[in-house]
């Protein structure tokens, strides 16, 4: 029978040999970036000072609307959402248009009518629509946050802040038609009604996929934004920057800073040896190989811990490529990847000695009668 036994071993893998840099200056209120993966801050400002938003909202007035709309439905636009001012996409009262329509015109064109028309296709007036948002807002554990409008216009008591902004992005990032329609620059949807973004970063930035913008007077010019690198995705958000053209440079500068803070490594390779094994008989040891490579995303200057966990004897016969362990690569208690450590070679069962001596009894035997 085969023995087993677990073998540890914490090794810590380079990954970078020079020094993080600081993160760079940033004009605003205040300012967050962020690991889409796991939601670790990797530099922040005020990040939880309670701040109007703006049109930021707007991403909390879509996920309610996408729970209980499916994107075919068909809102009728009531006069009140009509009537709103600012960013618009001439909704017309009595208008029939999908919800599809209304959430592209809400995220690309951060239409105020698009948000109001959602809001009263769920409620029967703005305050009611708010508690929906604040209800989903707890539920989420946005603790800085409450909502008074759909649109984000200016209203006493409507705010949140950089780090609830980014968990609500980085949610709303999961479902596919919003990942898709918050990196168009242009749609055209119904009644003729062509979309332009308000996202410079879309076009500024090669690695930006989003996510949403927001300005009022009283807000200054905001921004959540996400870049994707090799292997990753950070979020930066900006509030309260004095300028268009600065949230614009300073989202930049945030972003490139963040992906700049991982590298990908070869954390596990095809072929080397993690572990040896016994296998009696004389025949020495048995190498333990990966089976797969692994590449991993690593935070600079953060190791990675390799754990191996192998036979230490087996049993004969073993076939080249039987799973006998594995080597499992974490970044601090979270497990980035495992691999399967495998037999390097086949070995054969010898017979025993007995059966050798019988054999050759048994041919001596017949050559013998022969004579």
């Amino acid at each position: 029978m085969r023995r087993r036994a677990a073998l540890l071993a914490v090794l810590a893998l380079a990954v970078a040999p020079r020094a993080l840099a600081a993160p760079p200056e940033v004009d605003g209120r205040a300012w967050i970036v962020e690991d889409a993966r796991t939601g670790d801050v990797l530099a922040s400002s005020e990040a939880h000072e309670r701040l109007p938003i703006a049109s930021i909202t707007k991403l909390m007035t879509v996920r309610i609307a996408l729970q209980r709309h499916r994107l075919t439905d068909v809102v009728t636009v009531d006069p009140r959402a009509a009537a709103v001012g600012e960013s618009t996409i001439d909704l017309r009262a009595g208008e029939q248009i999908t919800v599809r329509d209304l959430i592209k015109g809400a995220l690309i064109q951060s239409a105020n009518d698009a948000a109001d028309a959602l809001a009263l296709s769920v409620a029967p007036d703005y305050p009611s629509f708010a508690r929906l948002m604040n209800d989903e807002a707890a539920r989420l554990g946005l603790r800085d946050t409450h909502f008074v409008r759909p649109d984000g216009l200016d209203a006493p008591g409507h705010v949140s802040s950089a780090a609830d902004v980014t968990r609500l992005a980085r949610i709303l990032m999961r479902t596919r038609f919003v990942r898709e329609t918050v990196g168009e620059e242009t749609a055209t949807i119904s009644g003729g009604r062509t979309l332009h973004t308000w996202d410079d970063l879309l076009t500024r930035f090669p690695q930006a996929i989003g996510v949403k913008t927001g300005h009022t007077g009283a807000a200054g010019w905001c921004q959540v934004a996400a870049a994707r690198g090799r292997g990753i995705t950070v979020y930066a958000t900006l509030l309260g920057s004095p300028t268009r053209g600065e949230r614009n440079d300073d989202l930049a500068s945030l972003l490139a800073w963040g992906l700049a803070q991982f590298r990908v490594v070869p954390a596990v390779q095809a072929g080397r040896t993690y572990a040896t094994a016994d296998v009696g008989y004389g025949k020495g040891s048995l190498a333990l190989v990966a089976a797969k490579p692994l590449l991993a995303v690593a935070r600079v200057e953060r190791p990675l811990t390799e754990t191996v966990v192998a036979a230490t004897g087996v049993s004969l016969p073993v076939r080249r490529g039987q799973v006998l362990g594995h080597v499992e690569i974490r970044d601090g208690s979270r497990i980035v990847g495992r691999r399967a450590l495998v037999a390097s070679r086949t070995i054969n069962k010898p017979g025993p000695v007995a059966r050798l001596g019988w054999y050759a009894g048994r041919t001596l035997h017949n050559l013998v009668h022969l004579f």
